[in-house]
């Protein structure tokens, strides 16, 4: 289940449609909605700590020095910070490999403005029609890669890691499907009464169905598992979650919802520091490797809700004061 971790990627892209549309739809529509205040008030958010997991991480770019040509490096130095890296696959997961999401959901939040005022049914079975045609539009691109194997490759895996491939996983626009797939997703979430019994069996046959594609993750195409294939049953265990029933009580108990606040900090931050903690090699220094892998991940969770409490949030407050209207 651990190796087929990477679809926690495709959830919280999808997730991430969800929650603007959650919290951004109704102002829109009403035309209360300022493109201006909206991209501040998520990159408040988005890059300081961005800009923290890069600064952390300098040491990683000797790494990349030797590993690139000086052309690659400068070009690495220059789109990284800008949240651009992600429009070249081969730098895409320059300096900080999980970094390319942040470029992918940058691009999101310039687009969301607009798409936001695409005019959506009201009806639940017209939106659950488009839920499944966006489900097949993002299995397009997966499907031509294993198709036409552009990279030679005709197993591909997880470490495959052709130009074509890098592009598929990294590059924004194959999963502009899935973040229109959460906005849709919102509205028919808003269809649906929060107490509703049918909430707490579509949350329970998602979750089960997430556990079952993770167990047996490796006997399904790669491709598919990371490009898209699991956005119904994402969808399913959403709409659980966003209910009032045993699934969302539990979900709602403190320590995990201390560790889903820190989340976007624990993820930006793991996989540097999971390096920098095991190449200092500190632990065997200190005689505590043998409490690992534990051990380091009780550090990156305490270092991420650090993050939040100490540059996260005050960053976020201190740009909205500067640069929204009071």
């Amino acid at each position: 289940m651990v190796d087929n971790g990477f679809t926690s990627v495709s959830f919280f892209l999808l997730l991430s449609g969800f929650v603007l549309a959650y919290n951004y739809s109704d102002r829109a529509q009403q035309g209360q909605l300022s493109a201006r205040n909206f991209w501040v008030a998520r990159m408040s958010r988005l890059y300081p700590v961005y800009l923290f997991a890069l600064l952390i991480s300098v040491g990683m770019l000797m790494d990349e020095w030797h590993a690139r040509s000086h052309s690659q490096f400068t070009w690495g130095v220059v789109l990284t910070p800008l949240l651009l890296q992600g429009w070249s696959p081969s730098l895409s997961t320059f300096w900080n490999t999980p970094a390319w999401t942040m470029c992918t959901e940058a691009f999101f939040y310039l687009i969301f403005p607009l798409v936001i005022l695409w005019k959506r049914p009201k009806k639940i079975g017209a939106l659950v029609a488009i839920l499944l045609g966006l489900w097949c539009l993002g299995m397009v691109l997966p499907s031509l890669y294993m198709g036409l194997h552009p990279d030679g490759d005709m197993h591909p895996g997880r470490y495959t890691d052709g130009f074509w491939m890098r592009a598929l996983k990294f590059s924004p626009p194959p999963h502009v499907p899935s973040f229109l797939f959460g906005i849709v997703l919102a509205d028919l979430d808003a269809l649906i009464p929060r107490a509703a019994r049918r909430r707490l069996l579509l949350g329970a046959l998602g979750m089960v169905g997430i556990y079952t594609m993770l167990y047996f993750g490796d006997h399904f195409p790669y491709v598919m598992m990371h490009d898209g294939l699991m956005m119904p049953l994402f969808a399913l265990a959403i709409l659980g979650l966003a209910g009032h029933n045993l699934i969302a009580k539990f979900f709602g108990f403190f320590p995990f919802v201390a560790v889903g606040q820190a989340s976007y900090c624990l993820y930006i931050l793991h996989f540097n520091l999971w390096n920098l903690i095991h190449s200092s090699n500190v632990l065997v220094m200190t005689g505590l490797a043998r409490f690992d892998p534990w051990l380091s991940y009780v550090l990156l969770v305490g270092a991420a809700v650090l993050t939040m409490v100490w540059i996260e949030r005050p960053a976020q407050r201190f740009i909205k004061a500067t640069l929204l209207p009071r």
